[in-house]
């Protein structure tokens, strides 16, 4: 059977998609989100590479993204390190502060200017200290192609780190375009991704 070709999906037809997507984001009802959640969680504690991590770098999903708090609880019950990411201010790169239960239960957490939620912190952990960083996302390819919320944090800290933790993806299967995601110098791919379907690795 012959391979049919995939579209490349051009730079400036990225925005549209990236506002289309992120509005079904925000149309999912809580029964959807909690499901999702859910199903997320149980494929990720069965993958060999989270398995074998101690230190999970890990976002508290702020902008429709999967809900990452069951994940979270489970992965801190079985004794792994969980960090989240902190904007640095002078550069725009990320650092990673450990994160609790207690941190979660209390709400100890602040509001960056952004929007993401933060662990007030004098200085945190570049990624070298992150077996696995999890990564949010709007868009992948079939390829391991992401697009992000359009800051470029991720891509910045993990294109200034020779330092490589397996980068692992979270979405929903609606964030799969059909075509190849075009890509510019800076990007950077993903190891895995896992949807509430299945964990797929490139």
């Amino acid at each position: 059977m012959q391979n049919i070709p995939l579209d490349q999906i051009a730079i400036h037809q990225i925005p549209a998609l990236r506002q289309q997507t992120r509005k079904q984001r925000r149309q999912l009802s809580r029964r959807q989100l909690r499901q999702a959640e859910i199903a997320v969680a149980n494929k990720m504690l069965k993958a060999a590479e989270i398995k074998k991590a101690k230190k999970i770098g890990l976002y508290l999903n702020d902008f429709g993204e999967v809900p990452t708090q069951a994940l979270i609880q489970k992965l801190i019950q079985q004794n792994k390190k969980v960090y989240i990411p902190m904007i640095r201010n002078m550069n725009q790169q990320l650092v990673w502060t450990e994160l609790t239960l207690n941190h979660l239960h209390s709400n100890r957490l602040a509001k960056h200017r952004l929007g993401m939620q933060q662990i007030m912190a004098s200085r945190g952990f570049a990624i070298a200290t992150l077996d696995v960083v999890i990564m949010p996302l709007v868009l992948f390819d079939r390829f391991g192609h992401r697009v992000g919320m359009g800051g470029g944090f991720y891509d910045r800290t993990l294109a200034k780190h020779p330092y490589r933790p397996t980068r692992l993806g979270l979405a929903y299967d609606f964030q799969q375009v059909d075509g190849i995601l075009a890509t510019q110098i800076w990007d950077q791919n993903l190891d895995l991704l896992c949807t509430p379907i299945g964990l797929n690795r490139f």
